[in-house]
């Protein structure tokens, strides 16, 4: 098991890749400590997780809430003591023209896709130095590497994670804290399955990749269980596209 005795943090577990990741790391040992805004969901994916003899607990929990994060991380010290990784996988996508987006539609998507993996990582960062170090991953978008039609300010906040990555990873190095990103393409889960399978846009969606096949949010959740692991001791500040070869042409 490859995360055997440690314990993870995962916004966003409620449903497609953040439920794939949840469920991953609880296979290889983790005591997984899965939240969402949806209770109803995370709490299905804890079950599920409970079910396969794994250990998860779970918590209702907006990412744009420093009150909430205080309320995580609170549980976390008294129900596993430590905390070894974080994934800060919740977020959202606008797909609207630039020009249309107002200033809200600019401000929700930035306090949900940057303020929260912020917060996050402030929360987890003094309790990872306690623990002698921890790794953080961040899921970001190939739209930080390429830009992406019809999505400004989901582009323009996915870059921010990339860039906060990096930041991080610098700061806290010496700490034995690391902090990489982790950049899907085009992803078929409950959300994108209507647009991407559908038969009139799955050919298009298709082109767009090297690779015969879209991915799935296991695939992601393998990459992020890499960067989460020991295996990946050596590796901080990196952006790992995940994109069937998108970024490739």
């Amino acid at each position: 098991m490859r995360l055997k005795g440690k314990v993870a943090v995962i916004t966003g577990a409620g449903s497609g890749m953040g439920e794939a990741t949840a469920k991953l790391f609880a296979k290889e040992g983790a005591t997984v400590v899965a939240t969402d805004i949806n209770l109803e969901a995370v709490t299905s994916v804890v079950e599920a997780i409970r079910a396969q003899d794994g250990e998860a607990l779970s918590i209702q929990h907006d990412v744009t809430s420093r009150t909430d994060w205080e309320k995580v991380y609170a549980e976390v010290q008294a129900t596993c003591g430590k905390l070894d990784i974080l994934v800060n996988n919740a977020g959202i996508a606008l797909a609207k023209p630039f020009l249309q987006q107002t200033e809200d539609d600019w401000a929700r998507t930035y306090r949900i896709n940057i303020d929260g993996v912020m917060l996050g990582t402030q929360y987890a960062i003094p309790l990872m130095e306690k623990n002698s170090g921890g790794s953080i991953v961040n899921i970001s978008s190939i739209s930080a590497l390429t830009g992406m039609a019809g999505a400004g300010a989901y582009t323009a906040s996915k870059g921010a994670v990339r860039s906060l990555t990096k930041a991080a990873a610098v700061d806290y190095g010496k700490q034995n804290i690391r902090v990489n990103s982790v950049h899907p393409g085009y992803i078929v889960t409950p959300m994108s399955a209507p647009h991407m399978e559908h038969p009139d846009y799955k050919q298009h969606f298709l082109n767009q990749v090297a690779l015969p096949n879209l991915g799935t949010a296991h695939e992601v959740a393998a990459a992020v269980l890499f960067l989460a692991s020991d295996e990946a001791n050596h590796i901080t500040g990196i952006e790992l596209p995940v994109d069937g070869g998108v970024t490739a042409k």
